[in-house]
């Protein structure tokens, strides 16, 4: 047989389906090549992208001591009013110097050479920081061999210092976390320290946040598909955040507390601004705050917690708007509902009397709000009784932490409403007895504002993981027992207070309408056992405009001195702040 009948011979052997089976496999062969050609695509992407600054850091390990090359954190943005986003806390890179004390020579001669240099380069911070016996200290202990003398210092700090080689001087490149806004938002923000060896989160969202703001310092080039996948679970990580906090709002708020503080000698103050429909946070202050980038000067270090989240108050007669909102709700009462006011009631042998113990005869309930009468109270408790009362507070979430997203959290203290004395449940209608976080109040305060809905007061409003994942934060919204009717007329009664009776109607704003309420409360003893004579906190909370709000605002004042009520003292900040927001967000009237 020759040459070509043995290859048509072969031919005739091969399998019909043979055609088919080799084009199958180029297509095989094909796909594993598209496929490996993309991971070697998303590997550069990685390098040269995602991780750039971590190989750049590699390159330069020159610089780094063991320790610095591990720490790598997200970032916070607080969000203006357009969506821009500006920077609440951030990595920045730098230098520390450090010595070793065998190579020094001496350690007084070397101080003295090292200040010179500090001094003729204006460096005048480091000259403060650099405390001789200190130094003197560390220099002289020639079991080290390495010590760190100065941290976080800038290149053109560093090239003042080392102008020329100095012998047992090594410079090293680290990075440290940095807040540009100094104080801006520090019971917020919170801060990273050390707990323990490791540098995590401590407080506010540093804290709250801590696993997605890290960094994996293991294997920071993990694989590109699994981590991407992995985002797509619970325990997400490599995020930065951005928050609902307006940099300016906040300010404002912040500076007015001060300004309060300072008027009336205030232990402390604080305060939020939230859009009441949704739970977004605008600003949310406390003085006296910090220097996030100077925590450890903070002596006291109760100070660093955050008393809008952590802390209880009485509030006083801020509380009556949600009683009364429930005598509404029942039909138990309605805005003419009229009483005999005596100026004082007895309730369980004990006398309750009116905040200035005058009487004023037959007066409607739109009377007791705008004039807070504690006798009026006492008589929409009569109407509603216990268990009614107990069921619509209950429904206004005081009982329950509000989910905001900042650790700590603490429980309001109402047991008052589930004692069985008329006394208990009197004294809570104006706000005595019980004892409420602010963040808890305004969220109860704004499901009269917002249609009967509580919501949940949040700070963040979405994480981006990588740079390529985007989580939008959403959070519950629950209805209370309140009807949107009786929401409505709570807030027709809340506007009158403003418009007729708050400094005898003198702040009314005619083009828009504002819901108002202050309160006076009693500061209890610390060991128990009644109240403090001369001791009050103040509060004020409002919501506008007031039929379609889009803020509700609280502040709140702890022992302000020489001054009894809260009309005096924060009548006028609250108006201020108002009118910022009707200003500064461009608030269309509605009257």
């Amino acid at each position: 047989m020759n040459l070509n009948a043995k290859k048509k011979s072969f031919v005739k052997s091969l399998p019909k389906s043979f055609p088919k089976s080799f084009a199958e496999r180029n297509k095989i062969i094909f796909l594993c090549f598209l496929f490996f050609s993309l991971i070697l695509i998303v590997r550069l992407f990685l390098v040269q992208v995602i991780n750039s600054d971590l190989y750049a850091d590699r390159a330069n390990k020159q610089y780094f001591t063991p320790a610095s090359s591990v720490f790598k954190r997200g970032n916070i943005f607080f969000q203006k009013k357009n969506g821009e986003l500006i920077s609440g806390a951030m990595q920045i890179d730098g230098f520390k110097l450090a010595i070793n004390p065998n190579k020094i020579g001496n350690p007084e001669e070397f101080y003295k050479k090292l200040l010179k240099k500090i001094n003729s380069g204006g460096l005048d911070q480091i000259n403060l920081d650099f405390n001789k016996e200190e130094f003197l200290a560390k220099a002289k202990n020639k079991k080290r061999t390495y010590v760190e003398i100065f941290n976080n210092l800038s290149k053109k700090e560093i090239d003042i210092i080392m102008d020329e080689k100095i012998p047992g001087v090594t410079v090293y490149k680290e990075k440290w976390r940095f807040y540009p806004g100094n104080n801006l938002a520090s019971h917020v923000l919170g801060f990273v320290g050390y707990i323990g060896d490791e540098l995590a989160g401590r407080y506010g969202l540093e804290k709250k946040y801590n696993k997605e703001l890290s960094r994996d310092k293991d294997n920071p080039y993990v694989n590109f598909f699994a981590e991407v996948f992995s985002n797509l679970k619970n325990g997400k990580q490599n995020g930065d955040i951005v928050m609902s906090i307006e940099p300016i709002v906040q300010n404002f708020l912040e500076k007015k507390m001060l300004e309060v503080k300072e008027k009336y000698q205030i232990d402390s103050i604080g305060g939020i601004i939230m859009n009441p429909k949704n739970g977004a946070i605008y600003a949310m202050g406390v003085q006296p705050d910090f220097d996030l980038n100077n925590f450890s000067k903070v002596k006291d270090i109760s100070l660093l917690g955050n008393p809008l989240v952590e802390n209880v108050f009485e509030f006083g007669s801020v509380v009556k708007p949600l009683i009364m909102a429930a005598g509404l709700d029942t039909v138990v009462i309605t805005a003419e509902t009229t009483y005999d006011d005596k100026g004082f009631v007895i309730v369980d042998k004990r006398i309750i009397n009116n905040f200035d113990k005058k009487k004023r005869g037959i007066i409607n309930m739109q009377e007791v709000l705008g004039k807070s009468l504690n006798t009026g109270m006492h008589f929409v408790y009569q109407k509603l009784g216990k268990d009614i009362m107990r069921d619509y507070m209950l429904s206004y979430g005081i009982k329950d932490k509000t989910g905001i997203d900042l650790p700590n959290e603490t429980n309001s203290l109402i047991s008052n409403l589930y004692g069985s004395k008329d006394l208990e449940y009197v004294n809570a209608t104006f706000g005595q007895g019980i004892a409420l976080t602010p963040v808890a109040l305004i969220r109860a305060l704004a499901s009269l504002a917002n249609g009967g809905n509580l919501v949940t007061p949040h700070i963040i409003e979405k994480i981006s993981f990588n740079d390529i994942i985007e989580e939008k934060k959403e959070y519950p919204i629950i209805p209370t027992k309140i009807s949107k009717k009786t929401s409505e007329e709570i807030t027709r009664m809340l506007v009158n207070v403003m418009d007729k009776y708050f400094k005898s109607g003198s702040m009314k704003l005619e083009n828009h309408s504002i819901a108002v309420k202050t309160g006076t409360a009693q500061i209890a003893k610390e060991n128990g056992g009644g109240y403090e004579e001369d001791k009050y906190t103040h509060a004020i909370v409002g919501y506008f405009p007031a039929y379609n709000p889009d803020f509700i605002i609280l502040i709140y004042a702890v022992n302000p001195k020489d001054v009894s009520y809260s009309i005096t003292t924060l009548s006028q900040p609250f108006l201020d702040t108002v009118k910022f927001l009707i200003n500064y967000y461009e608030v269309k009237p509605d009257r």
